[in-house]
């Protein structure tokens, strides 16, 4: 009776296996059949979360059909402990395995932030409170932002490379902003090592300086070694550098995008039609093509330009004030007939 009763009982479990075996394939299938998303997905791997609780988040928003089997595998191929925390993007098509694989690796969403090339550091610092994705710490004005950033004393303004940077959800500004500052002192130090050798500057600090002009003043690639090199040789010969730039910086505030002949005549450290020389500091963050540019400009001969009549953005340079003057004259003639025909629709 007894071998009657074990011979009862190893059949059921037979049954039991054979009846269970279906079930068991079906889930082990699942780790290899899409996900179920229509559009990509963000989704947070919070610190310290158990691989447990990320199946059964997912399993909860619809992601992971099968999360006992997703779990049992991660833990059976000696997964689980290994997930990495962090955002990742899941997208469409990807399987529980292969998202697994991701999750291990790493391979969190990286987001970008676009510092532009003559925006002032005002224009970062509220690009940066407005990006969802970067967590703010600094105050709006951001007072002793160089301190924070190993650098006492050294006045903002300039002192970020325009450049998209990649990060990671949560990053906070100071760290991208130190990534910025980083990437800008070692463009400036490559142009300043390799400069050309005549160049009317005394430091990197003043490359920069000069960059900046260069930047506010460049409308078309093609055009800033020429401008660095007209701004360059006004600086050789002793002018003025007579950059209008300057001047709306010196203005701040009062600046309501009219340069007046009062603002020209007023003086100020940043107004560089009554003083000499470069102001004290740069006026906009300069990307790497301005630094390079100032570093090694064109050859010129022009001391004066203005806006061409292409409407382009190009420039007439000129050598001569004769020559300045005649451009200057063509430009305002086509801004009168363009005035006219405007006034004729």
């Amino acid at each position: 009776m007894n071998r009657a009763w074990s011979f009862g009982l190893v059949g059921g479990v037979l049954l039991l296996v054979a009846a269970a075996a279906p079930l068991v394939w079906f889930e082990v299938r699942s780790l290899d059949e899409p996900v179920r998303l229509a559009a990509p997905l963000r989704f947070k791997v919070n610190p310290g979360a158990s691989f447990a609780r990320v199946a059964a988040e997912l399993a909860g928003q619809g992601v992971i059909g099968h999360p006992r089997a997703w779990v049992l595998y991660a833990r059976w191929s000696r997964l689980a402990p290994a997930v990495k925390a962090g955002e990742y993007e899941i997208q469409p098509g990807i399987t529980p395995r292969e998202l697994l694989a991701k999750m291990v690796s790493g391979q969190v969403l990286l987001h970008s932030f676009t510092i532009i090339d003559g925006w002032r550091v005002e224009d970062m610092l509220a690009a940066l409170r407005h990006n969802p994705d970067i967590t703010t710490t600094l105050a709006e004005t951001a007072p002793n932002l160089m301190d924070k950033l190993g650098s006492p004393g050294v006045e903002p303004e300039g002192q970020f490379l325009p450049e998209t940077y990649r990060f990671i959800g949560g990053t906070t500004d100071l760290e991208l902003l130190r990534q910025a500052h980083v990437a800008l002192e070692q463009e400036l130090n490559a142009a300043w090592a390799a400069r050309e050798a005549t160049l009317p500057l005394q430091s990197s600090r003043e490359l920069l300086i000069m960059a900046s002009i260069v930047q506010k003043e460049s409308g078309l690639p093609q055009e800033i070694g020429k401008i660095a090199g007209l701004y360059l040789h006004r600086l050789r010969l002793g002018m003025r550098l007579q950059a209008d730039p300057t001047v709306i910086y010196g203005m701040g505030e009062r600046y309501d995008g009219d340069i007046r002949t009062v603002d020209l005549r007023t003086d100020g450290p940043y107004n560089t039609y009554t003083r000499a020389g470069l102001p004290p500091t740069p006026i906009a963050l300069a990307g790497a093509a301005a630094i390079r540019a100032t570093a090694h400009p064109e050859k010129t001969e022009a001391i004066y330009f203005v806006a061409s009549p292409k409407d382009d953005g190009s420039h007439v340079f000129s050598a001569t004030l004769e020559q300045h003057n005649a451009a200057v004259a063509s430009y305002v003639a086509h801004q009168r007939r363009k005035a006219a025909g405007g006034s004729a629709r």
